[in-house]
């Protein structure tokens, strides 16, 4: 079963206490303290992985909890940090907090913290002084970092591929790749994405078939536009009009419509038109609708083809080709282009000082004390702690 959005609780370790404690040991007067710092929380921690192909584990298994830190002990003993909670997702998934964009993972083993976990506390050793020679206080762990998240996959793909319900996408698809996707003649056969890898002059080309759009699916009618996300990605868009329609015309401005009020980004993207099911059809019909294609758009660059007939597809896939090498040209120029212009820029450095003492501990000293924790009685443990002088 094919699932591309999910929504999960992610929490992170809470990090863990600081210690109380002083030591204790014979012959050694005035021990002083020794409690060590709490343990750090786990991380949620999202890796892309080329083995996943879905989302679908997480419509089972929807809270992803990440360890919490261990307390710390006495000897200046430090906790354990909690262990993170590494999960692996397909390659192009999105992760959402609030609407906003946490991480976007696009290629295989690309690893994303989401989620951070807590500091643990400090234990009391850190705030002995000269003039505090007998702390009872400690540090709570900090909570770690608790939202619900959307999870959103974006298939990666070279090309994909646009159009009317029965406007012979996944014929295409399945006559020039290895993928299987279901055939028949009635509109919204193919109800999920489907993806397949075509073979051309020794070049590959991933290629991603989504359900047909119809009028109105930016606005949420009929499949397509569930799936539009998976198209986003591609370097080009392969828009299949059926020669069999009224008007290619404006089957082809409707299209066009339905991308542009989805994202104005996607009707920029480099495009290819097709006439499909060519076979048996005269020529001046073909020419006819055509030029009802270049009415819309004189700039449109329109083949044609017959996936059952084996007419043509090599040549558009070589067209293909040559589409995304200039899209992956253009793309390597910007990148260059802006490295170059923060090189320009100037650089300040700063110079970093090591502080011995974290902000918050800092804050405590001035009288801050939302974090901290004390021994429960304090004149027992004076009392304890005066009999360790006395021996």
């Amino acid at each position: 079963m094919f699932v591309d959005t999910a929504k999960v609780y992610i929490k992170a370790g809470k990090g863990g206490n600081g210690a109380i404690s002083f030591r204790h040991e014979i012959y050694i007067p005035k021990g002083g303290p020794d409690g060590g710092d709490g343990g750090k929380g786990g991380d949620v921690v999202f890796v892309a992985s080329k083995d996943c192909d879905t989302l679908i584990d997480f419509r089972f298994q929807p809270r992803l909890i990440a360890e919490d830190g261990k307390a710390g002990s006495g000897q200046k003993s430090s906790g354990k940090s909690g262990k993170d909670l590494i999960v692996e997702v397909p390659i192009g998934t999105v992760v959402k907090r609030d609407g906003e964009i946490v991480a976007d993972l696009t290629h295989d083993e690309e690893r994303a913290i989401v989620a951070h976990g807590g500091d643990g506390g400090y234990g009391n050793w850190h705030f002995r002084s000269s003039t505090r020679q007998v702390p009872k206080i400690a540090e709570l762990g900090n909570p770690g970092e608790a939202f619900d998240a959307e999870l959103e996959l974006k298939l990666l793909a070279d090309v994909g591929l646009v159009g009317f319900p029965n406007a012979g996408k996944s014929t295409f698809l399945s006559v020039v790749s290895n993928a299987t996707p279901e055939i028949a003649d009635y509109p919204f056969t193919t109800v999920t994405p489907n993806l397949g890898v075509a073979k051309v002059d020794d070049h590959s080309i991933l290629i991603a078939d989504i359900p047909g759009l119809i009028e109105g699916a930016s606005e949420g009618k009929g499949l397509g536009d569930r799936f539009l996300r998976h198209v986003e990605r591609t370097k080009v868009l392969l828009h299949l009009v059926d020669v069999y329609n009224d008007d290619a015309g404006k089957a082809y401005k409707d299209i066009r419509s339905e991308l542009a009020n989805y994202s104005e980004e996607l009707a920029k993207r480099p495009e290819l038109v097709v006439l499909t099911k060519t076979e048996g059809v005269d020529d001046d019909i073909v020419q006819m609708q055509m030029k009802s294609i270049l009415d819309q758009n004189p700039d449109a660059k329109i083949m044609k083809i017959s996936s059952a007939a084996h007419q043509g597809l090599t040549e558009v896939l070589r067209e293909l080709w040559h589409i995304i090498e200039q899209a992956k040209t253009e793309e390597k120029s910007v990148v260059e282009n802006t490295t170059e212009s923060e090189e320009e820029l100037p650089v300040i450095t700063l110079k970093k000082t090591e502080k011995k003492h974290r902000p918050h501990h800092n804050r405590y000293q001035k009288g801050d004390r939302n974090t901290i924790i004390m021994l429960d009685s304090m004149a027992d443990a004076e009392a304890e702690y005066d009999d360790d002088l006395d021996e």
